[in-house]
């Protein structure tokens, strides 16, 4: 495999490589030694790293000395000294320290689709960072895709669609199915959700029974503000009825119209996205992918608008934490 740019001083210290021949991504940094600091070793090599994540997306940390929560903030904090809260839920999940979060609490047998984090908010982190406390007796991967090369390899009559309609998001909370308005916009104060909303900018509507409805339309494409790249940059394929399993889709269709499912997309002008479009969608992030087995102490650091992530059904306990940094809003990424 061809060495990396700028790593040869580095080279006594470090292995500096990738996990699979012609997978340029994601790049793995392991010390050839024991017992090696990842804080202090991040620290003297900050512009590196900057350097490699706009390149390959994702860098992956092994066999550091990553022996708990502490290391991992002081890590991310580096990388991106003000961590984020996750405001505007879309999956429930705990805060273990200081803006560091579980990974999505689904159960171990569902498969979480390929995403960028908050690609349906107003505004998203541009650093996303993975920790692996405990892995998986089977399964479990956190896999990953090139989102410059969904976007080339969504059909053009697709991709140009929706760059032109973009992705209109709506979400009913209250029903007891999915994530309240509380858990979603951590507060019980419906002024503080009201404020939220606004500075969004999102639709809002209160229902009977305490139940809210917002509608957003966000769009489905943008162009990374540092490599100037374009990417495929939205949630409608994971927010969509059809990501569901056939069962449960049924079952929501039987207790909820359509306007009143928990949540759903459309394009941007409100018309029905056509299943056969999203499988294709699906199929393009499937070719970008690529997977590999989380080892205990991995650190896994992505650009969140280069590289989306997922997770694969898993046997046994699996312990994943994650933190995010470095907000931009859509309007940053228009201007």
């Amino acid at each position: 495999m061809p060495k990396q740019e700028g790593a040869s001083a580095m080279e006594a210290e470090n292995t500096i490589d990738y996990l699979q021949p012609f997978k340029y991504f994601p790049l793995v940094i392991q010390p050839k030694g024991q017992n090696f600091d990842l804080v202090t070793w991040t620290q003297s090599n900050i512009e590196f790293i900057e350097k490699q994540i706009l390149k390959h997306g994702a860098i992956l940390f092994r066999n550091f000395d990553v022996n708990d929560l502490l290391v991992f903030e002081k890590f991310m904090r580096v990388i991106s000294p003000e961590l984020l809260e996750y405001r505007e839920r879309s999956t429930p999940r705990t805060e273990l320290e200081s803006n560091i979060y579980t990974s999505t609490e689904y159960p171990a047998r569902e498969h979480i689709a390929l995403h960028n984090e908050f690609s349906y908010a107003y505004t998203w982190p541009m650093k996303i960072c993975f920790h692996c406390v405990k892995s998986a007796t089977q399964g479990g991967e956190t896999p990953i895709a090139d989102c410059r090369k969904v976007f080339q390899a969504i059909n053009p009559k697709i991709r140009e669609r929706f760059i032109q309609q973009k992705v209109m998001y709506v979400r009913n909370y209250g029903s007891g199915i999915d994530l309240s308005w509380q858990e979603a916009f951590q507060t019980k104060d419906k002024s503080l959700v009201e404020e939220y909303c606004h500075k969004a900018p999102m639709e809002f509507e209160w229902k009977d029974d305490n139940r809210l409805r917002t509608r957003q339309v966000r769009p489905s494409v943008a162009r990374h503000p540092k490599t100037q790249e374009m990417v495929w940059f939205n949630q409608a394929h994971l927010f969509h009825i059809s990501n569901l399993e056939l069962e449960v889709r049924e079952a929501l269709l039987e207790l909820f119209k359509e306007e009143d499912l928990p949540r759903n997309t459309y394009y941007g002008d409100g018309f029905p996205i056509e299943t056969s479009v999203l499988d294709e969608i699906r199929e393009a992030y499937q070719q970008a992918s690529m997977s590999f087995p989380w080892q205990e102490g991995d650190v896994l650091l992505l650009d969140n608008m280069l590289v989306a992530h997922g997770r694969k059904p898993f046997v046994g306990t699996r312990k994943i934490v994650v933190a995010m940094g470095e907000a931009f809003t859509q309007e940053d990424c228009e201007s």
